[in-house]
């Protein structure tokens, strides 16, 4: 991600970011373990000048200035991230995969993220530039429609560069965690993509439960779908949502997001797991996020499973927008600043008593904005 160049004056548009100095790997100058030297003056161990204590925040970071409309530079092949392993990447340039490093300046530009390169990325890269590498990426172009998590003290980013998410849950075999599927909601759509709920195991579904699950989301608004890997059921409506769209398939372990693209696409072949049959949780068999194009047109990146969802970097006061069934009922609450938890004359829990509001998502509003308002130190 260039940088400005030396010497020329930043405009108003160009971006001011504080990254942290490169750590020192040089040896200690002074000795750490002061009972060694008991008979001795330990300060006669410290170098001449040297601060014991850092001077402040100031002294520990730079400042780096990103151009606004700094592009790639010439000479770059471009190309999209297929998956990252550590430091280095599967970029496909539309005729071969190539293997690329990540440039220290592009991790330097994304410090505040848990991967300067996620899968979907449009990126630019050189060729043959360093031992051990086929390609370097020197350049990621700006985002769009990027799943996202909090791991740590930093942003996850799933996937990028996507139209919709299909968040898959299953009939049994898990149970379905209808709050699981309200954070993948919330999460997609801050990150600017469309939330398309797929419940598989359809065919496991003996009492209804989940079917009422989709009724409820489907009265939302929202598209859903019930489909069985197993039996084949609803592939053909999954495989048309797919059809020329870039998607990024989510949800907890062991509810058959691999199972289903392997149905919705014969010959993948990837790999499935199945549930462990005391905790009736699903085993991690897909590990790392993949990029996978389709004969059909557009591309699905199959993601591991994860069994939580941290998005408390979503802002609190806007969750209650990421909730369909809050927005027209919100002027309607007594105080502008509603938060919808305790207040009187809260349109929200009034809609929730009348059971116009499931009493569900209302909890899981509730959880995330309560999660959200926590206290937290700067990314």
């Amino acid at each position: 991600m260039p940088s400005e160049p030396p010497g020329k004056k930043p405009s108003k548009k160009d971006e001011k970011v504080r990254v942290p100095f490169r750590r020192n790997r040089n040896t200690r100058r002074r000795v750490k373990d002061w009972a060694e030297h008991a008979h001795g003056d330990p300060r006669d161990n410290a170098a001449h000048g040297e601060r014991i204590a850092a001077k402040g925040e100031l002294s520990r970071k730079r400042t780096i200035i990103v151009r606004s409309d700094a592009g790639p530079p010439e000479g770059l092949r471009p190309g999209i991230v297929l998956a990252v392993r550590g430091l280095y990447a599967d970029v496909d340039d539309g005729t071969r995969t190539w293997p690329c490093t990540i440039r220290r300046i592009v991790r330097t530009r994304r410090i505040q993220e848990r991967n300067a390169v996620t899968v979907g990325d449009r990126v630019h890269f050189s060729v043959g530039t360093d031992a051990g590498a086929e390609g370097a990426i020197e350049f990621v172009e700006p985002r769009r429609g990027t799943l996202q998590r909090l791991t740590g003290k930093r942003v996850h980013t799933i996937a990028a560069n996507v139209d919709q998410a299909i968040i898959v849950s299953s009939a049994a075999e898990p149970a379905p965690k209808p709050h699981l599927i309200d954070r993948y909601i919330v999460a997609a759509l801050y990150g600017g993509i469309a939330p398309v709920i797929c419940m598989n195991k359809i065919d496991l579904d003996v009492a209804g439960a989940a079917a009422s699950i989709l009724d409820r989301y489907r009265a939302l608004g929202y598209t859903v779908l019930g489909a069985s890997a197993r039996t084949g059921a609803g592939i053909d409506e999954l495989r048309a949502v797919f059809k020329d769209k870039e998607s990024a398939v989510a949800g907890q372990s062991g509810v058959g997001k691999s199972s289903l693209l392997n149905a919705v696409q014969p010959g993948l072949e990837l790999k499935t797991g199945d549930i462990i049959e005391q905790t009736q949780k699903g085993r991690h068999t897909t590990t790392t996020a993949r990029l996978i194009r389709l004969d059909m047109g557009g591309y699905v990146v199959d993601t591991p499973g994860i069994r939580s969802l941290d998005i408390s970097r979503v802002p609190h006061f806007e969750i209650e927008a990421y909730f369909a069934e809050f927005v027209d009922r919100v002027k309607d609450c007594k105080f502008r600043n509603c938060s919808h938890t305790h207040e009187i004359g809260c349109a929200i829990k009034g809609a929730v008593e009348r059971g116009e509001i499931h009493p569900d998502r209302y909890a899981t509003y509730v959880e995330l904005f309560e999660e959200a308002g926590r206290p937290r130190r700067s990314l």
